[in-house]
């Protein structure tokens, strides 16, 4: 039997509304200085922003993923530790948000068409998550946060050479995203059955090859 859940106050409920409205209409605001910002802009090909630009996109629909996860998971979680862990890391996803979506404007380029529709599944997925319990909520952040780095990682083995700003900005992002996976473990996250791990790496996939084209 799963733990009783308290359901949330209208008060958070329209914040969470709120936190939907400022992922995908609002500009995103990092607190933190951008990781390129003394970087100087190289010269590439326009195969080489064109592809760049694909790899940012792909990234912005990640994290605007992320906040729909985090999202969903923090409205369900019931320790309070679990749930300021969720928040915090959502706090920082924030931040990637405004990274990626600066350097696709730079490339030329536009947020992915389908972020909406990530959103949805990601908040599904969240709240899903959440429900199951704090353990396996944690254990989910964890695998998702370990899937994330090691799809940062390829990016930098494919981006273009001297395209030093996108990297400054991946290679942060991992560093990120290797944090919270260690933060969620720490709190007691659960190890993931194989099965759902494959099911996270096929809908990850899923998502990447669409986010690069459209």
């Amino acid at each position: 039997m799963l733990p009783t859940l308290k359901l949330p106050s209208l008060d958070r409920v329209v914040a969470e509304f709120d936190t939907v409205l400022r992922t995908l209409a609002a500009p995103a605001i990092s607190e933190r200085p951008h990781p390129d910002a003394h970087i100087d802009e190289a010269e590439m090909t326009a195969e080489e922003k064109r592809h760049a630009a694909g790899l940012m996109r792909v990234n912005h629909s990640g994290e605007v993923c992320a906040q729909a996860l985090y999202q969903g998971q923090a409205l369900t979680a019931r320790d309070p530790a679990a749930r300021q862990a969720l928040k915090h890391a959502a706090h920082e996803e924030v931040e990637h948000l405004a990274w990626t979506a600066q350097r696709i404007t730079e490339l030329g380029s536009r947020p992915s068409l389908l972020n909406p529709l990530w959103y949805a599944g990601s908040l599904a997925m969240g709240v899903t998550a959440g429900l199951i319990g704090d353990r396996w909520n944690l254990g989910f952040l964890a695998e998702t946060e370990r899937q994330v780095g090691a799809h940062l990682q390829s990016h930098l083995t494919t981006l273009p050479p001297q395209d030093s700003k996108s990297r400054a900005v991946v290679a942060q992002m991992h560093t990120d995203e290797m944090t919270h996976a260690v933060l969620a473990e720490d709190l007691g996250g659960a190890p993931l059955p194989a099965p759902v791990r494959t099911l996270m790496t096929t809908t990850s996939k899923l998502m990447t090859s669409l986010s690069y084209r459209l």
